[in-house]
This record gives structure tokens, C-alpha cells and sequence, in this order.
């Protein structure tokens, strides 16, 4: 199926991507954002490759607003990363690729999603880790309240109930 990915192959040509993205969480109360991909039919976080010359901590904050509509995050510390490999028969190309994660906070503002993207829901962290299919992204999911609690210690007076 085009635009699917299959498992890894290493007898095809390799290339490496890096990817930068983000755990988003609403700042009026503790739920977390999920985009569901229906060509692979998962739900996942927003994330996108990172250009040249561009910043970890900027592409995460441009791939968000571009996959939601979300301008208004602030960008908060590091998840963690997302290893996996897999082959993209349109490329015709074994990926191997690293995706960094970053919590952001961003206010209740509607989500307008871009259009590969069919569907978004705001859940709590078990909800979403339920949802997630990727075991690299359940982690990154898992480490969210962790972040949230010492964003709170280290930031209380940002207005929000976090």
C-alpha cells in the first residue's frame, strides 16, 4: 500500500531522519493530545523532520503548529527520544529514524488539523497510552506526568492549574 510502512529491510539502501516533536498537554487541566494517521491507522504524537539549519526545540514547535494549529505552546524540557527502523516503499528506503520529544503547554484552543491527519482527541495519560501503538512512544507518553509535576515545582506561578 503506498505510503505504508513495512518492516525494515537491510538489504535496501539506509538513510537516517531525525524528527522533533511534542507531548502537548492543555494548560487549564492535565490531558494530552493524540493525531490519528488513518494511512497506518495509529494514533501518535505531533512530530516532524527537522530541517537543515533549524533547532530541535523550533521544528517541535513548527511541526505542532502545522499539524494542529496550535501557535500558542510554550515549549517545556525534553521527554525523551523514539528509536525505530522501518521501510518506506515509496523511497523505495530503510529508515532508521531518532524522534525527540519535548513537553509543551499550550492553552484550549481548537485543534485544526492538517490533512493527514482524520482525528484528535484530548486524553488523560493512561487514555493515551492506550492509544499509542508504538512501544518507543508509550515511553515518551509515560514520562509526561514525571514532567508535568516538576514543570509545577520549578514554574508556579504560571497561572495555569497543571
Amino acid at each position: 500500500m503506498p505510503g505504508r510502512t513495512l518492516p525494515f529491510r537491510p538489504d535496501r539502501p539506509a538513510v537516517v531522519e531525525l524528527a522533533a516533536g511534542v507531548a502537548v498537554v492543555r494548560n487549564d487541566r492535565p490531558q494530552l493530545l493524540l493525531l490519528h494517521e488513518p494511512v497506518e491507522d495509529r494514533w501518535c504524537l505531533p512530530k516532524g523532520h527537522v530541517e537543515p539549519g533549524e533547532t530541535l526545540e523550533a521544528c517541535a514547535l513548527r511541526e505542532l503548529t502545522e499539524e494542529t494549529g496550535l501557535a500558542r505552546a510554550e515549549l517545556g524540557k525534553e521527554l525523551g527520544e523514539a528509536h525505530y527502523r522501518f521501510y518506506d516503499p515509496s523511497r523505495d528506503r530503510s529508515v532508521v529514524k531518532t524522534s525527540v520529544y519535548f513537553l509543551a503547554l499550550t492553552p484550549p484552543d481548537p485543534v485544526q488539523l492538517e490533512s493527514t491527519f482524520d482525528s484528535s482527541r484530548w486524553l488523560d495519560v493512561d487514555g493515551a497510552r492506550q492509544l499509542i501503538t508504538r512501544e518507543t512512544e508509550r515511553a515518551i507518553v509515560q514520562a509526561v506526568e514525571p514532567a508535568l509535576r516538576e514543570h509545577r515545582r520549578t514554574r508556579p506561578t504560571m497561572g495555569h492549574s497543571l
